[in-house]
């Protein structure tokens, strides 16, 4: 996989797991997903993307994206 695909999918996961947290535990991981919203919106911006210089130092092979 490589870490364009990579970060997608942990971002979409990650979006999930707050949707869960949001309806299940409390309504206030709501401000969870708006973090990840604005994490995907500067990294749109930017091209700096947290979750992609993890993934590289972990060894996932390059993407076109990041």
């Amino acid at each position: 996989m490589s870490l364009d695909r990579s970060v997608f999918a942990f971002a979409g996961i990650m979006v999930l797991i707050s949707v869960v947290l949001t309806q299940w535990v409390s309504p206030l991981f709501v401000w969870f997903t708006v973090f990840i919203g604005l994490n995907l919106l500067q990294s749109a911006f930017t091209g700096f993307c947290p979750a992609a210089a993890l993934f590289r130092k972990l060894g996932i092979k390059e993407g076109a994206a990041f």
